[in-house]
């Protein structure tokens, strides 16, 4: 797959800029293009405008820093960063609202985020252009389930909201550290491994669903806390590998957006990048909160 593999980055032009078609050169013996006829091409040393410009103008001129990314509008790291922390603060807002109204609406408001934030993913995600207010809108959808979900999971195993919180702060920090010393990569091997994973896990939460919601099985969490394996959840076994993954869909995302920078993206696919970073650190919380409630549920 194309930068990185993360499905949020295929099919998105990221495509740089092309360096400027040259000035079409008019036919031996006719007026050069641009050029009032009858008028003498000026010489070497510059037009009516440039001869009439101080030394010290010129001397500024020569010497200015060439124009960067940003000024050429380019993606940057830090058009990425912009709009990741934009799109977390949305998130956060939309999860303390949850804190502050009774617990039979904050149910409701988890609920109407999860529905709405999966469509939203989807509409973003198959969206060739990105979307500033959609992907805002998801996050804050997203806030509200979040939101819920820990307020729902720490009542019952009070301290597991704020120890979620940490643990995906940390394993986005590892990540991101051994990305940068380039301890890890999104190999072609290692994205085809994600990809079975991923898809293995996907039917596997499918299943438990569908048995939860028919009432075949009544744990907690299904299968999840349901089957027994040495001693220990099947969700612990489930929660680690599914941590796993989306720690690499971290990985794939840095990939993919250290490509779009090289490769000089326009700079509103930087809402693309922070909507795919959004996206995987949502599922890595809830796999982190979900695994933390397992654990404290089989003490």
């Amino acid at each position: 797959m194309a930068l990185g593999g993360n499905p949020i980055f295929n099919g998105k032009n990221f495509r740089g800029a092309t360096q400027a078609p040259p000035v079409p050169q008019a036919p031996y013996g006719q007026q050069p293009y641009g050029q009032p006829y009858g008028q003498q091409p000026y010489a070497q040393g510059g037009g009516p405008q440039q001869q009439n410009m101080t030394n010290e103008q010129l001397q500024q001129m020569y010497t200015q820093p060439a124009a960067g990314p940003a000024d050429t509008g380019r993606m940057t790291f830090d058009d990425v960063i912009v709009k990741t922390a934009a799109c977390l603060g949305v998130l956060v807002a939309g999860a303390a609202v949850t804190l502050f109204v009774g617990q039979s609406l904050a149910m409701l408001l988890m609920v109407v985020g999860a529905l709405g934030g999966f469509v939203l993913a989807l509409v973003n995600t198959f969206k060739k252009q990105p979307s500033p207010a959609l992907i805002l809108t998801y996050a804050g959808l997203e806030g509200l389930f979040l939101g819920g979900l820990t307020r729902f999971l720490d009542a019952l195993y009070p301290g597991v909201g704020l120890q979620a919180v940490i643990g995906t702060l940390s394993v986005f920090g590892v990540t991101l550290l051994l990305f940068k010393n380039g301890k890890v990569r999104a190999t072609p091997k290692a994205m085809r491994f994600f990809m079975i994973a991923t898809i293995g896990y996907a039917v596997f939460a499918l299943v438990n669903m569908v048995l939860m919601l028919t009432g075949a099985v009544d744990s907690p969490f299904g299968l999840r806390s349901g089957v027994i394996i040495f001693g220990i959840p099947l969700g612990v076994f489930i929660g680690v590998l599914a941590i796993g993954l989306a720690a690499f869909s971290l990985i794939m995302d840095f990939t993919s957006i250290e490509a779009g920078v090289r490769s000089g993206a326009p700079q509103r696919f930087s809402w693309t990048a922070a909507f795919g970073l959004t996206v995987t650190l949502v599922w890595l919380y809830v796999e982190i909160i979900r695994l933390l409630a397992i654990l404290r549920g089989d003490d």
